[in-house]
């Protein structure tokens, strides 16, 4: 609240709080209706407005006493934002300039008043109407309007919240409650904040104010006569905004006429009970430094506090989850990623995966294919057990060639081509790494390999069961006839696979040579590179 007058007016009354607000309106027509939309912003904005203005009774700061009554209007603009109806999105289009034009006035007037004596303590303040009345003037209208005391604008504000309160069934009478309790402390901060400097006896350390200069004054007496004027002539705001405004929410067809008198009814007599509520407060109870020390007190379970405490909580849970995962070790990272695919999946694939193996499916296994499956296995085993990376790595590189084999015995010699081209730079590139290393090395205790080895299989198993569902449904051949039926009426060659990836995946192919270009660039740079010991460190 350090922010001069004028920012001060601009930030709470006029534009800058209302934006997350028009999102919620705008926001309304798709989402309005919905229990998670609707629920949320009732009980978000009601215990806002009432909470906080309810804070606004032990302020003795008077733009202190303004803020935290702005915050309860915004939280009796969420309020009516969630309870959704035609008459509720009238009260909130309503209550946006009512609050606007009261608001801003009276923090014109605080900047005034801080700014002829030096202080905005409203303990210390009093009397001030003898020495300043076009700024009483104004302040008063502004906090009658702020009550909602006819025939302020206020008043009409307030009139059609308890309307659309009264329109939600069961809910209806805690609805309406709440806004009561709401605007009773309202009323309270209003005129603390707009009479109570004006009223009373003039301090002697206040008896050399001056008038202030008509700059300060006029702009606040404009806003306090039209909190006045369009309480006296509605019909202006009804056709100029309010009707418009609903029409662009998609309730143009809703009937309603803007009156300061609606007859002596229900809202009525709730629009009394509030305002001898409010003023009754106001006369009982002081505004003291002692009442605001005693809610300080209070302050380790304030919404403020909890919030910090739960924003701790999160902040130091994020660091034990980042550190737990992100801990840069790679072997975790594989592991985590792995679990979360066998987790993510695997339910779903044990519960209504249905394989049907064909009788004679084990008929064209051969000798050839089961020595090979040995030989995986065996290397795998190898590879897993050795001690020795060098070992370790020569069966990862038989274990590649085996597969190789296994795509000859299936006529997919493109594809063992490719494995065995892989398979023989990888293990190069290994040895060349690994060659000075030391040969023997314990890379991990026999529990983390058997840790290794479970989610191996698992994972293993559950690719497994994925490839032989896909396997088991109708092959649908639309794309594969079109590319054996065009490949070489359109590409002029007969390999299939290869007219796929030169011709008409052709900037695909070329991309990522690109970028395996730029990989062995960076590689070959990496290994060309010399440093000296000062850039080491």
């Amino acid at each position: 609240m350090r922010a001069p007058t004028p920012v001060s007016t601009y930030l709470h009354s006029a534009t800058m709080v209302k934006a997350g607000v028009y999102i919620l309106l705008r926001f309304t027509p798709a989402l309005g209706g919905h229990a998670y939309w609707s629920d949320t912003l009732m009980l978000v904005g009601g215990v806002t407005m009432v909470y906080t203005a309810y804070q606004a009774l032990f302020r003795t700061d008077l733009k202190g006493v303004l803020a935290y009554s702005t915050i309860a209007a915004l939280g009796i603009l969420t309020f009516l934002i969630g309870i959704g109806t035609e008459a509720a999105l009238l009260a909130a289009l309503v209550f946006i300039l009512v609050h606007a034009l009261y608001k801003a006035t009276l923090f014109l007037v605080a900047g005034i008043i801080d700014h002829q004596t030096g202080t905005r303590d409203i303990t210390k303040l009093g009397g001030l109407g003898k020495l300043m009345i076009p700024v009483a003037v104004a302040s008063a209208l502004a906090a009658l309007s702020n009550s909602g005391i006819p025939p302020t604008f206020g008043f009409i504000g307030k009139e059609l919240i308890y309307e659309s309160t009264r329109e939600m069934g069961s809910l209806s009478t805690l609805l309406t409650v709440a806004a009561i309790a709401t605007n009773v402390f309202l009323i309270y901060a209003g005129f603390v904040a707009g009479v109570k400097p004006f009223l009373g006896k003039l301090p002697p350390t206040l008896a050399k104010v001056e008038m202030p200069s008509p700059l300060l004054w006029i702009p606040a007496m404009l806003l306090g006569i039209a909190c006045l004027f369009f309480g006296l002539f509605p019909t202006l705001i009804e056709t100029a905004f309010a009707k418009p405004a609903l029409a662009s929410l998609g309730f143009g067809s809703f009937d309603f006429h803007l009156k300061l008198w609606h007859g002596f009814n229900t809202v009525f007599i709730l629009s009394l009970i509030t305002m001898g509520a409010g003023l009754l407060l106001y006369f009982s109870l002081k505004p003291s430094h002692k009442l605001e020390d005693a809610i300080a007190k209070l302050e380790p379970i304030s919404p403020k506090s909890l919030i910090n405490l739960a924003g701790k909580g999160f902040r130091q849970f994020s660091l034990a989850w980042t550190r737990f995962f992100q801990n840069g070790f790679l072997r975790y990272y594989v592991i985590v990623i792995m679990g979360f695919l066998v987790v993510l999946t695997g339910y779903n694939t044990l519960t209504e995966t249905k394989l049907v193996i064909p009788d004679n499916a084990f008929e064209d296994i051969t000798i050839y294919g089961v020595i090979t499956l040995v030989i995986m296995v065996v290397s795998i085993g190898f590879a897993v057990f050795s001690s020795s990376r060098l070992a370790a790595v020569a069966a990862l590189g038989v274990l590649g060639y085996a597969i190789c084999l296994i795509f000859v015995y299936y006529s997919a010699p493109d594809l063992a081509m490719t494995q065995f081209s892989i398979d023989t730079l990888t293990v190069i590139l290994f040895v060349l790494v690994l060659y000075r290393l030391p040969k023997y090395l314990k890379l991990s205790d026999m529990r983390s390999r058997v840790r290794d080895i479970i989610l191996a299989l698992i994972f293993g198993a559950l690719i497994t069961t994925l490839a032989l569902e896909v396997l088991s449904e109708p092959i649908h051949r639309e794309t594969s006839e079109f590319y054996a039926k065009n490949a070489y009426v359109l590409a002029k060659g007969k390999n299939v696979v290869n007219v796929i990836l030169v011709d008409f995946r052709g900037i695909d192919t070329m991309v990522e040579i690109t970028v395996l270009v730029i990989a062995a660039i960076g590689v070959f740079g990496l290994l060309k590179l010399r440093l000296k010991k000062s850039e080491v460190n």
